[in-house]
């Protein structure tokens, strides 16, 4: 007989979420949190071949522990709701009570935890930078970080100063975030799967291979489905990308773009982008967009973004007439 397993914690855990009923181990599911789900489900995987005399080792040391603790030591709020109420009336008891028991966490926030980032991130896209900060600040940092790379460019430095700027969050904010979780929640959702692929997966490839390969690869794709075409060719080409032009081709460029497109545009950029483009332009013309700028005022993210599409627009057009040259251009260099 092979010598018996030394099973850690949560490993001794699995061992009992497969003894009890399905019940039983809904109801203890319930009371974790995503984090701790995955790893005991993890765990469980790793013991589902227990033998019958460790499986008794377990349950021995479980009902040992248990013996060991008293009821107070469990939860005592179902019990202190339970006399509080038949003491004093449901309506007197609900004043006292929140006066004695610690506030439960909002069940539509608490919700978030067990949510995806592409989940998360398409739910704030349409949504005021504001609202998005308050949510991010619900969350993990490392969730909260997958999130923000996932929302549009032009909107990562709102949301992420306003993360910063977040002081006392006021009920009405919690109201708002609330009310945005649960229209979230009343949609109709598709059944979770692996996230592969995509039109941004896609561009990656196509920005990693030959310059040669993607004159070859994209005529024939957009005869087959123009859509996805021109969906990947957007996420080959992002407004950052702009910034990548020389001084030459910048100029080219902005020559070719209208001064209201320009203006809004910019809008959305922080200074140090802002300042690279209007040093391709005579002092004239950048003191006049600067000027227009400031005389606009807040403009919507919706505005700025259409008008930033609007100029990548421009650039993939004058880059396939051949009028300006971007940097790079995928994997080895091509020769002829």
């Amino acid at each position: 007989m092979n010598a018996p397993r030394k099973f850690n914690g949560i490993e001794r855990a699995a061992v009992l979420m497969m003894v009890v009923g399905d019940e039983e181990a809904a109801a203890i599911l319930q009371k974790l949190d995503p984090d701790e789900v995955r790893q005991l489900g993890s765990a469980m995987m790793s013991v589902a071949d227990v033998s019958e005399w460790e499986m008794a080792q377990v349950l021995d040391d479980f009902t040992g522990r248990a013996q060991e603790r008293s009821a107070i030591q469990f939860d005592p709020r179902p019990k202190l709701e339970s006399v509080v109420t038949k003491a004093l009336g449901p309506e007197r008891a609900g004043a006292v009570l929140a006066r004695i028991l610690p506030p439960q966490p909002n069940e539509s926030i608490a919700a978030l935890a067990w949510m995806e980032p592409t989940e998360i991130a398409a739910m704030l896209e349409e949504e005021h930078p504001q609202i998005a900060a308050v949510l991010m600040a619900h969350l993990e940092s490392a969730i909260a970080a997958q999130v923000l790379e996932m929302l549009p460019e032009a909107m990562q430095p709102q949301v992420l100063r306003r993360v910063a700027r977040l002081g006392p969050v006021t009920s009405e904010a919690i109201a708002a975030l609330t009310e945005v979780l649960e229209r979230h929640a009343r949609q109709p959702r598709r059944a979770a799967g692996v996230q592969m692929g995509g039109t941004r997966e896609a561009a990656k490839i196509m920005s990693s291979a030959r310059k040669i390969t993607e004159q070859k690869v994209m005529p024939k794709l957009a005869k087959l489905d123009r859509e996805i075409a021109r969906a990947i060719e957007e996420q080959m080409f992002v407004f950052d990308n702009l910034l990548e032009l020389d001084d030459k081709n910048m100029g080219t460029l902005l020559r070719n773009i209208d001064s209201d497109i320009l203006v809004r545009s910019l809008k959305g950029v922080d200074e140090a982008a802002r300042t690279r483009f209007l040093s391709c332009m005579s002092s004239r013309a950048a003191d006049t967009i600067r000027d227009e700028m400031e005389a606009r005022g807040p403009m919507k993210m919706a505005e700025v973004l259409e008008a930033q599409k609007t100029m990548i627009a421009i650039a993939r057009q004058l880059v396939k007439d051949g009028t300006i040259t971007m940097p790079g251009g995928g994997g080895d260099d091509d020769y002829v």
